[in-house]
């Protein structure tokens, strides 16, 4: 895989986490709606914990992208690609669960597409040494 492509999947992913972890945590209500997803004020406190965490995700893919862009040490970005995998399938599976039950509104399937593709893209990649035999 180009290295250059790996730098903007680490980009995109991280930016978009980190952004959405910061908005759940500052104003969670403002940030489902933009989402499209319904919930009580009395819901916000959890949101911000959820935001915290999806920050934390954010924060690693930008560490991806840090390693990719130092050139070396890509073996760091396989560790940062199988944790964010692992979460990002837990997160995935959870959602979509939640969505077939009726538990969690339709608007969430983004949330569960998303990470389900992120978690796929990264499993393969893992599984071909995309980031081992990056040029």
């Amino acid at each position: 895989m180009k290295r250059s492509l790996l730098l903007g999947y680490q980009w995109l992913t991280g930016m978009s986490d980190t952004a959405t972890g910061i908005l759940l945590c500052v104003a969670p209500m403002f940030t489902l709606q933009l989402m499209g997803v319904r919930a009580s004020d009395e819901n916000g406190p959890y949101v911000s914990y959820i935001g915290a965490f999806v920050l934390a995700v954010g924060l690693s893919c930008l560490y991806g992208a840090y390693v990719v862009a130092g050139g070396s040490r890509l073996e760091r970005l396989e560790v940062v690609w199988l944790l964010t995998a692992l979460s990002r399938a837990a997160v995935a599976i959870y959602v979509g669960k939640s969505v077939l039950t009726g538990t969690l509104e339709p608007a969430w399937l983004t949330v569960a597409g998303f990470d389900g593709l992120c978690a796929l893209i990264q499993c393969v990649g893992l599984q071909r040494r995309w980031i081992a035999n990056a040029d």
